[in-house]
């Protein structure tokens, strides 16, 4: 439960915080930004395995890079979703996906120093 919330925070932080700073990335409200927290994570526990199974023989070829392609996707389903919030397209979706996955492993990584 820990690990969802943890992951909820970091896409939070993440989009926020890339809203300053790529501006065709448009937050309405404090409440649609929430909402996509919550539906990314839906879309990453239900919809996200079944992509990187699909993709499954492209990752092999670039050792694991492209799931990196498949995390941007997710960000655009969840993006389509959540009409107050836009992400401006592919591009501020894979920098959002590369910034969520470096904000989990600082994450995880606290998790185990304060144990």
């Amino acid at each position: 439960m820990a690990k969802l919330f943890m992951k909820y925070i970091s896409i939070i932080l993440t989009i926020y915080l890339l809203s300053f700073v790529v501006h065709t990335i448009e937050i309405d409200s404090t409440s649609a930004l929430l909402i996509m927290g919550l539906v990314l994570l839906v879309v990453n526990l239900i919809l996200k395995p079944i992509l990187l199974l699909i993709t499954l023989p492209v990752s092999l070829l670039t050792l694991g890079l492209f799931s990196f392609i498949v995390n941007a996707w997710t960000i655009m389903i969840a993006d389509h979703f959540v009409t107050d919030i836009s992400m401006g397209g592919f591009l501020n979706s894979l920098l959002a996906a590369f910034i969520i996955v470096i904000f989990n492993r600082l994450f995880k990584d606290m998790n185990k120093v304060s144990r």
